[in-house]
């Protein structure tokens, strides 16, 4: 289950980049689901741990991925971190919730993030109520963002 705690959380990682520089692994970028998030959310394709084709910025390392992609390796990949996902954008939420159906995540959110048209299941951690929908979670989320 997705886990969101609005507004300032001491603990989470706020300054995702900066975390990524100093704590990524090659093999979290050639991992099969780190290149189907790079290639959906950037439009890059990983030619391998080290070299990223970018349609913009041509070969790039992997430290010139967007901050939204990021911030979904780390949260793939260090579980048991809490990181600011507001460094995403909303095309990154789909994949938040991905992340989330196998395994609890928790996310740090100082913005409305949307989720989507969809049904999901969300736990407001501030509350402790869980949600289903926007329609659900926008009046409890506008409460602390």
């Amino acid at each position: 289950m997705l886990n969101v705690y609005y507004g300032k959380m001491p603990e989470a990682v706020f300054n995702t980049a900066v975390y990524f520089k100093n704590a990524y692994e090659d093999e979290w970028i050639t991992d099969s689901v780190a290149r189907d998030m790079i290639l959906d959310i950037d439009k890059s394709i990983v030619l391998d741990s080290a070299v990223i084709d970018s349609p913009v910025m041509g070969k790039i390392p992997p430290l010139a991925l967007s901050g939204g992609v990021k911030t979904l390796i780390l949260m793939k990949n260090e579980r048991t971190k809490i990181f600011n996902a507001s460094t995403c954008g909303d095309n990154c939420a789909k994949w938040i919730l991905r992340l989330a159906e196998t395994e609890d995540l928790t996310i740090n959110l100082r913005h409305l993030m949307d989720f989507g048209e969809g049904t999901f299941d969300i736990r407001i951690l501030n509350t402790n109520q869980i949600v289903h929908s926007m329609k659900e979670l926008v009046p409890i989320a506008g409460l602390y963002v």
